[in-house]
């Protein structure tokens, strides 16, 4: 029995929309870079979003781990009784074995879908507004042109931080949409986007 490991439940937060590129810029002005992924996950609406993602499918993901803990158990008593076990038992625990690993497929499938749908909901919505606010912060600070050193899209080899405007989008996005009981502080975004929370564990093979 081998199945993958859970998508982990944040990971989408920190795919990055296409809609940055959209918008005119300026004939001449300065050049400045910004980590859309990192700029997402720190606002203080993406860490609440990423909070109750993570509540909304923590209880499907331990569902899960006990599926995948009956699977173990059931490998191990075919395994241990190999020289005691009639065939028609190991037969019967086979058959058991299988049926559990058909559902945890199946309900890893399904979480996997529906947290895929609900992340990319939550990044398409604070997208949406990020960008608005990046537009109107490019124009109003005369750069010509703003870069996501995020995207493999357009890569950035070297930006110096004294042009990286990330923490000026994630400070005015939290100013312009702020969020009941977010905390009083929003750490620093890091350069590269943070590591997403830990899924279920692989599951035991046969």
């Amino acid at each position: 029995m081998k199945m993958q490991a859970v998508v982990p439940v944040i990971a989408a937060l920190l795919m990055t929309p296409a809609v940055w590129a959209q918008a005119a810029a300026p004939a001449a002005g300065k050049v400045g870079v910004i980590n859309i992924q990192a700029a997402i996950a720190s606002t203080a609406e993406g860490k609440q979003a990423a909070a109750e993602l993570q509540s909304q499918f923590t209880p499907r993901m331990n569902e899960l781990q006990n599926l995948q803990k009956q699977i173990e158990d059931v490998r191990n008593r075919l395994q241990a009784g190999q020289s005691t076990l009639s065939d028609e038992e190991k037969a019967r625990l086979q058959r058991e074995g299988d049926t559990l690993t058909r559902t945890y497929q199946r309900k890893q499938q399904e979480l996997q879908d529906d947290t895929n749908d609900a992340q990319q909901d939550v990044v398409n919505r604070i997208g949406r507004k990020l960008v608005d606010i990046l537009n109107k912060y490019s124009k109003d600070n005369a750069y010509a042109i703003v870069l996501d050193d995020s995207s493999q899209q357009t890569p950035v080899i070297y930006a110096a931080n004294q042009i990286d405007v990330t923490q000026d989008i994630i400070r005015l996005y939290d100013q312009s949409y702020p969020v009941k009981n977010a905390g009083a502080t929003t750490p620093t975004a890091p350069r590269t986007a943070p590591k997403p929370a830990p899924g279920t564990p692989a599951a035991p093979k046969q």
